[in-house]
């Protein structure tokens, strides 16, 4: 069979070469015996006929010419009956390629009588041997060939096997191809960032195999990724110290451009360096320990803490939601989303809602410019920045979102970005049903 016709899925090819490869074994049993009854049968018929004829054929020609006729509804069967005529006109049978009735027949009947045979056109075609009795008086024997009578509750059992058949294929096809796909779901959510739970390793030997390396895999990422996590923070940490000497002897020059020049750069390698070491912790951020936490008075706390220090920040709704989180982390997220909306469009409005399955949502709206709609994703990205003009005083260092989206991750809520229809940018933090 030509690729292209193939299943482009792969159970359905393990299904189809099962299936047809049981059909046909089953179709090959089927045939033979099939063969072998039609066998049986027609020599068992055929040897009632042969027996039977000669027993009927001999009785007719003994009894009385009178008496015969009241014997005719006696002797006939249902594919053959005797005549005291004639016959019906027909034409000679070709003897080189006879009927098997007749063969039968002339066997039984053929050394005592002089047989004739003639086929009898007609909506039924049938045969009949011509003979003459012993007083002289003809008799016909008239045979309707019937095929070999077949049971009623085979073409049932037939399909029964079939559904059975296929039925067997589909489990066994299941068992088969489960365990991959599995594995294909769970290599298609791996996500670095976010490592989801251990594939079951039981089952047959190759798919625990399988699941092992899986797992394997899975925890040699998360090592690899944690050790340059690390190495990252270790960095940043370790800037820290040159960065502040640096400053110290700036501090120390005479005022001149230059030295505004130096300080500008070195305020923005601190901060830089600060924003590396908080990227590296949050990919971390187990260390807190979750606690339960009332949103409604942590979302005030929060938004009373910005207006204080003059930030044109509101809270709009309520929850009476208690979370089960680490509120160190879920202040630091907000806060990030609250400052770039402060940022890009001058102030930040916190909503808080419930959806209809129950989930609780925070949504930061701003009225800034809002993001590219194939941006969307990407600012998700570490020190990816909209910014096109690399002015850090505009466009960050491309790590707020980045830091936000792995807290969020940690926390086990949702963060997803939208523009707003009446212009701006929509930040929105979804947690899982609480109370």
């Amino acid at each position: 069979m030509p690729l292209s016709l193939w299943p482009r899925t792969l159970a359905a090819r393990l299904a189809l070469i099962f299936l047809t490869g049981l059909i046909l074994a089953y179709g090959l049993s089927f045939a033979s015996q099939f063969y072998e009854r039609y066998q049986t049968g027609r020599n068992v018929m055929l040897g009632n006929l042969e027996h039977d004829v000669s027993t009927a054929v001999a009785l007719i020609d003994r009894l009385p010419a009178e008496e015969r006729a009241t014997w005719l509804s006696l002797l006939e069967r249902r594919n053959y009956r005797y005549r005291l005529d004639g016959g019906l006109p027909g034409e000679s049978m070709d003897m080189a390629q006879p009927h098997m009735a007749a063969t039968s027949i002339q066997r039984a009947i053929g050394q005592r009588y002089a047989l004739r045979f003639e086929t009898i056109p007609g909506p039924h075609p049938h045969f009949q041997a011509h003979l003459v009795l012993s007083d002289g008086r003809p008799l016909t024997v008239d045979v309707t060939p019937g095929p070999i009578p077949v049971a009623q509750w085979l073409p049932v059992v037939l399909i029964l096997q079939l559904a059975l058949l296929l039925a067997c294929t589909w489990l066994a096809v299941r068992l088969a191809v489960r365990p991959l796909t599995r594995l294909a779901q769970a290599v298609d959510h791996l996500d670095p960032d976010a490592p989801g739970p251990d594939l079951d390793e039981s089952g047959p030997r190759e798919v625990a195999y399988a699941a092992r390396a899986f797992n394997a895999l899975q925890g040699r990422i998360a090592d690899y990724l944690k050790e340059r996590m690390q190495l990252l923070a270790a960095i940043s940490h370790d800037l820290q110290t040159p960065i502040t000497r640096m400053k110290l002897r700036v501090e120390q020059m005479d005022a001149s451009p230059e030295r505004e020049r130096l300080w500008s750069d070195l305020n923005e390698m601190q901060h830089l360096v600060r924003e590396g070491v908080a990227y590296a912790r949050s990919m971390d951020s187990s260390s807190e320990a979750p606690c339960r936490v009332d949103l409604d008075a942590f979302l005030d706390s929060l938004v009373c803490d910005y207006q204080d220090s003059g930030q044109a920040v509101s809270l709009d709704g309520t929850s009476s939601a208690l979370l089960e989180t680490r509120p160190h982390a879920l202040r630091r997220v907000l806060s990030n989303l609250i400052d770039n909306a402060l940022k890009f469009g001058g102030s930040a409005q916190l909503a808080v809602q419930r959806n209809v399955q129950g989930n609780v949502q925070v949504q930061v709206l701003d009225n800034g410019p809002g993001i590219a709609e194939e941006e969307l994703a990407e600012v998700f990205k570490p020190f990816y920045r909209v910014e096109s003009s690399r002015n850090r005083s505009t466009g960050g260092t491309g790590l707020g979102l980045a830091i936000a989206q792995q807290l969020s991750q940690a926390l086990g809520a949702r963060l997803t970005l939208r523009n707003r229809e009446s212009g701006g940018l929509c930040a929105q933090l979804e947690f899982g049903t609480t109370a």
